[in-house]
């Protein structure tokens, strides 16, 4: 009866799919299989875990599953709709690398030049070296930062509240700099704080992203919104993506439980609730799942969708290869557990091996996540591209992420 009850709180809008849809026999999915997603979330909504869902998979071009589940405000009791619009957090950072790709195939943007030419004070940026003291020792850089490190996480910068790391203790959390002042503010006091690591020796999930917008900025002459609106967004027809929400579409934005279902905590995500003062390129944007899987085929297909190019098929398999060398310490899988054996291209992680994941896939796959509850892979060997939107900013959303992906291989009978 419940799973009636949340297909009848999904939206027939939008009139048009993101893509042609097709069968998923013809597409090499069981309808038991994808019935058994249905059945998930109607489990997960019903116990309260999770408000609703949208979840979108497309294969070798055409949509196979296309849902929403549960409510987009559950409170209000308002349902789901397919284009509700989601806090897209980290997932954001894709964006902004494929902007900052715009500019190197343009000859503008080289990834090995220094961060320093265009923002001076990261040159200065000591390392820490923690000591058995608790004292932090200061080292010169043994070399610069570079726009390659920015796409990749191995600047050295990271995140404030991740862990007991003494460093991290000193830097703002990750959510905090867009809504506590400018641009320039933010460079300003992460360049004044020092390193985790040498530049170029591991992979530490970072501001990273949020450098790189603003570098973009500096190199375009245009807020990182407007560049990608421009380069990305327009050219594909993703046109509920965006860094800030008109008004006119506000109440399509989906929200959180005010509480963590999982320890009754407060839960909230801020970005609905205080106005950002710049376009942080590492969390800041939001958009549907439609527009993202149009977003996820435009790569799948080499970089161009229904005729609009967006970045060359090189550009786009050189970014979306391993770029974490033997001289790096891998940490990819300390931020997402279930992706061991993964590396990190320019903007996402790669799988670089069948086994060790805790998630079924290929050689190949590239993926990223939102801290909000979004989630998008994409599978070149299947030509497989899967987007999720929740919104569901606690520990969930990693369980989220794993059962997804568990589920829609699972679905395949082909």
């Amino acid at each position: 009866m419940f799973i009636s009850t949340v297909a009848a709180a999904q939206s027939t809008t939008p009139t048009s799919t993101p893509l042609p849809a097709a069968s998923p026999d013809a597409a090499g999915f069981s309808k038991e299989g994808l019935a058994r997603i249905d059945d998930f979330f109607a489990r997960e909504i019903q116990a309260n875990r999770v408000p609703g869902a949208v979840l979108a998979i497309a294969r070798d071009g055409k949509i196979v599953h296309y849902q929403a589940y549960g409510y987009l405000d559950k409170p209000k009791n308002i349902p789901m709709p397919k284009d509700a619009i989601f806090a897209l957090a980290s997932m954001t950072k894709i964006f902004t690398t494929v902007g900052a790709l715009k500019l190197t195939e343009e000859g503008k943007l080289p990834l090995q030049s220094a961060l320093s030419t265009y923002f001076p004070t990261f040159a200065s940026m000591k390392v820490g070296v923690p000591q058995a003291d608790g004292s932090l020792r200061l080292d010169d850089q043994k070399r610069a930062i570079t726009i390659h490190d920015l796409m990749r996480h191995t600047s050295g910068l990271t995140y404030g509240g991740r862990g007991d790391h003494p460093i991290a203790k000193l830097y703002p959390a990750g959510d905090a700099p867009p809504i506590d002042g400018s641009i320039s503010d933010f460079i300003e006091k992460i360049t004044k704080l020092p390193l985790a690591h040498q530049p170029g020796t591991v992979f530490e999930y970072s501001f990273s992203s949020d450098v790189l917008g603003a570098v973009v900025e500096k190199v375009s002459g245009q807020r990182l919104g407007q560049h990608l609106e421009k380069t990305v967004w327009q050219p594909l027809g993703m046109n509920d993506t965006t860094f800030k929400v008109p008004d006119d579409k506000k109440s399509r934005v989906a929200q959180p439980f005010a509480n963590n279902p999982l320890n009754n905590q407060p839960q909230r995500v801020r970005y609905l609730t205080e106005s950002q003062k710049f376009d942080c390129g590492g969390a800041c944007s939001f958009g549907t799942v439609g527009d993202y899987l149009r977003f996820g085929q435009m790569l799948m297909n080499g970089g161009a969708l229904d005729g609009k190019r967006i970045l060359s098929p090189q550009i786009v398999s050189w970014m979306t290869s391993n770029h974490l060398g033997p001289e790096i310490l891998n940490r990819v899988a300390v931020v997402e557990p279930h992706r061991a054996g993964y590396g990190f291209g320019l903007g996402v992680a790669v799988r670089m091996q069948p086994g060790l994941a805790a998630v079924p896939g290929n050689v190949g796959e590239y993926s990223w996540n939102g801290a909000y509850g979004t989630a998008f892979f994409a599978d070149p060997k299947e030509k497989l591209v899967v987007v999720l939107g929740t919104s569901a900013p606690g520990d969930l959303r990693k369980y989220y992420r794993e059962q997804v992906q568990d589920l829609v291989y699972g679905a395949m009978s082909k």
